[in-house]
């Protein structure tokens, strides 16, 4: 597999971002979203991620952040893919989901051209990491992400948006602790 897009070391910070398969829209009710924030939570305290700004939409994640403590970010991703997958799954048939039969048959059929054995697929195969290499570039991608719903005209202001690290940096409340960065 290549590894061209992926964070294969330890203590270098990665823009990443992590899709739905068929960009499924599955981030659009709060119980999903809390799905992701707290699997986050859990690798920022168990798996020595750092997150420094991160926007999920309703079909992708964006992340600026590395791994510490000895872990390996691609290790933590995957896990957090297999975790987070299981548990929207679960979240898709244990709660009131008007789309439940849709979603469930189409990450079905997503499996069915994987070698393993696999009832549903939530994420797209692998996920896109940039290394990060200057200062110019951390601004560049945060300033991407914070601005992902502003671009999306799902709010007006980045800091509007509650599920973004641009609340934090505007000083605001936020469910998701992030280590600010002097964005000069």
């Amino acid at each position: 597999m290549s590894t061209k897009y992926k964070a294969t070391t330890s203590e270098e910070c990665y823009f990443i971002t992590i899709t739905t398969v068929g960009w499924i829209d599955v981030f659009t009710r709060l119980n999903q979203k809390y799905v992701i924030i707290n699997a986050l939570k859990h690798c920022q305290e168990h798996k020595g991620l750092e997150i420094y700004a991160y926007v999920l939409m309703s079909s992708h994640l964006h992340l600026l952040c590395k791994a510490t403590e000895g872990f390996i970010l691609s290790d933590v991703i995957r896990d957090f893919k297999k975790f987070t997958s299981k548990k929207i799954t679960q979240t898709i048939i244990t709660e009131l989901e008007s789309r439940r039969e849709w979603m469930l048959d189409y990450f079905e059929k997503a499996c069915e051209h994987l070698k393993r054995n696999q009832q549903y697929k939530v994420w797209q195969d692998g996920y896109h990491a940039e290394l990060i290499y200057s200062n110019s570039f951390i601004k560049q991608k945060v300033d991407y992400i914070h601005n992902n719903p502003v671009k999306e005209k799902t709010v007006s202001l980045p800091e509007d948006y509650y599920f973004s690290s641009a609340r934090n940096y505007a000083g605001l409340d936020n469910d998701l602790e992030v280590i600010l960065l002097d964005l000069f």
